[in-house]
């Protein structure tokens, strides 16, 4: 759920809406990278020390500590809560942009990388070597891995014409 500007006005001081004014969209655009990391440190301590405060006073409210320099527990922590939530909101729109700023760093390093990469490759001495074996002088057996067998011809039908043989004497 969204916090209007409205209602950032009405919950900022002075100071702090003019720093998170500086975190919506016009503003934000024309921030370099050292002021929009300048404007995410401020917003995020400014968040932290609302964080810390309230929990400070649910811990007093609660009876577990004193109030040490906050003030009074009775007073409602809704109103601090909501500030918490417009520096959160305002920190959260402040690092997407450093996000962008980081990937656009990184898309640069990258594209200087591969120019170098092409520059490199287009310097080096072109070489090609040989094509190995292929198919100029026609085909070419292949080697077979399987055992070579040496029979004599005379055993080649032997073991057949035994059976014929045999079976010739069977039936006499």
């Amino acid at each position: 759920m969204s916090v209007e500007i409205a209602s950032e006005r009405r919950l900022l001081s002075e100071d702090e809406l003019r720093q998170v004014t500086l975190s919506h969209y016009p503003a934000l655009h024309d921030l370099d990278a050292e002021g929009t990391l300048a404007l995410a440190r401020w917003l995020r301590a400014q968040r932290d020390r609302i964080r810390d405060i309230v929990a400070a006073r649910r811990r007093a409210r609660r009876g577990k500590a004193t109030t040490r320099g906050v003030e009074a527990a009775q007073s409602s922590e809704r109103g601090l809560a909501a500030k918490k939530q417009v520096f959160a909101r305002a920190l959260k729109r402040v690092n997407a942009r450093l996000d962008r700023f980081r990937i656009a760093r990184r898309r640069e390093a990258v594209r200087a990388n591969l120019h170098g990469a092409l520059e490199r490759t287009s310097r080096a001495r072109r070489h090609h070597p040989a094509s190995g074996r292929t198919a100029r002088h026609g085909m070419q057996p292949a080697d077979s891995e399987r055992r070579s067998t040496v029979l004599e011809p005379s055993e080649i039908g032997r073991v057949s014409q035994a059976v014929k043989t045999a079976q010739a004497r069977r039936d006499a």
